[in-house]
């Protein structure tokens, strides 16, 4: 008979609080991603990443460089990140691999709003962090910005292995566990996410989405308009403060 799954959410700076308390009545949970999301990770951490996983790749495999680039894309295009086909297809190990994929410094990196700790401040509901980026590097980026205490929880790909496997986003079965975990419905959970097929995952399951446009985002330019399944689209978190009420429901 398998286990029930392990909780493995990360309280920041290790505060526990009794979120699903202090929920008022109404009131939104926010869903949000990290990378062209919260801040603008096309800028140049995004060129690092794809070098550092390439080179950790070739370093685990033992083989080429231009073998590594194939092979990190392949899996990262079929499952949503190349930690999932490293593990699956090689049996690495997801913690050795992610440290040494992303062992650079990305503080110097980071480009965001200067205003985007206010931004989140206002408004109004609970903030959860959900990522498919390790918890290290999520954790320094929003440490940096100044905005890790704004989150009650972060959610990142080493939380996301349940029942035996990895299930990132945009799969449903991710966001069902995520929502259950976290106590709250699909009626009254937001995704506010820059990637297309994240959002049409997290409206699968009846969330409601709202989309970051990035320019630098992968296959962003193939999507024109707002898709059917994105209820809001803005340009940055700043943009969400003044269109949130465009909501239905909230």
């Amino acid at each position: 008979m398998a286990t029930a799954p392990r909780r493995q959410i990360r309280r920041p700076l290790g505060r526990v609080r009794a979120t699903r308390r202090l929920r008022k009545a109404g009131e939104p949970v926010w869903f949000f991603d990290l990378d062209n999301t919260l801040h603008d990770a096309s800028h140049a951490i995004f060129s690092h990443i794809d070098l550092s996983m390439t080179h950790a790749v070739m370093e685990t495999l033992n083989v080429s460089m231009d073998e590594a680039h194939v092979i990190r894309k392949r899996y990262w295009q079929r499952y949503g990140a190349t930690l999932i086909g490293m593990v699956r297809h090689h049996g690495v190990s997801a913690a050795e691999f992610l440290h040494r994929s992303h062992s650079f410094d990305v503080r110097p990196l980071v480009r965001a709003d200067s205003d985007l700790r206010n931004r989140l401040s206002r408004l109004p509901g609970r903030k959860v962090l959900l990522t498919n980026a390790p918890h290290n590097y999520a954790r320094t980026i929003l440490s940096h910005l100044g905005i890790l205490d704004c989150f009650d929880s972060l959610w990142a790909v080493e939380d996301m292995r349940f029942h035996g496997e990895f299930r990132v986003k945009p799969s449903p079965a991710l966001y069902r566990h995520v929502m259950a975990m976290e106590g709250v419905s699909a009626h009254n959970s937001v995704l506010v996410e820059d990637t297309a097929a994240n959002l049409r995952g997290a409206r699968q399951v009846g969330m409601r989405t709202v989309h970051v446009r990035h320019s630098g985002t992968p296959f962003a330019k193939t999507h024109r308009g707002r898709p059917l399944f994105v209820d809001l689209q803005v340009n940055s978190v700043s943009h969400l403060l003044l269109q949130r009420r465009a909501l239905r429901r909230f």
